[in-house]
């Protein structure tokens, strides 16, 4: 990895922290989504990287507990999905479909580390609370990348075209 690659990855890993910390007073409503779909189209697979520095900086500073092991797989599901998605070129709606199905079913995937701490009750008491976060999770991802989406890639183009 080149000092550059470094020094970019941990800035936009820093990007996101400063963001979600930010909007945390948003409820479900946040950049991150956006970003690192933006990163994986972007960067490929340093978003893995970022990806990783981010979860690792959240758990920093909000402690280690079981919202903090789901984040380590929810948002790479996130990640390899847009990896996956940005073979085929799509538009800003596909991306925002993608960030709106994923807002939507956040909540569902976490509740995965609830039901291997307190059984399918736990996991399910907690998914179904969430919901209405969910619903607000979904639809402002989906507006939030559909509005943001292409001005953002066109800006990461400047960067990227100049910065190497």
């Amino acid at each position: 990895m080149k000092t550059t690659d470094l020094v970019r990855d941990s800035l936009l890993a820093a990007l996101l922290l400063a963001l979600q910390v930010g909007l945390a007073w948003l409820p479900n409503i946040e950049l991150v989504t956006l970003l690192l779909i933006l990163y994986a189209v972007w960067f490929g697979s340093h978003g893995w990287i970022i990806l990783y520095v981010f979860v690792l900086l959240e758990g920093l500073i909000y402690g280690f507990g079981l919202w903090w092991l789901s984040y380590l797989y929810v948002w790479a599901v996130l990640m390899a999905a847009a990896l996956f998605m940005r073979r085929f070129r799509p538009g800003p709606l596909s991306w925002a479909l993608l960030g709106g199905i994923f807002g939507l079913l956040f909540g569902g995937l976490c509740s995965l580390s609830y039901l291997a701490a307190g059984g399918p009750s736990a996991a399910f008491a907690w998914w179904i609370s969430g919901i209405p976060f969910d619903i607000i999770h979904g639809i402002s991802n989906f507006i939030l990348i559909l509005v943001l989406f292409t001005p953002l890639s066109r800006l990461f183009s400047f960067l990227k075209r100049h910065g190497q």
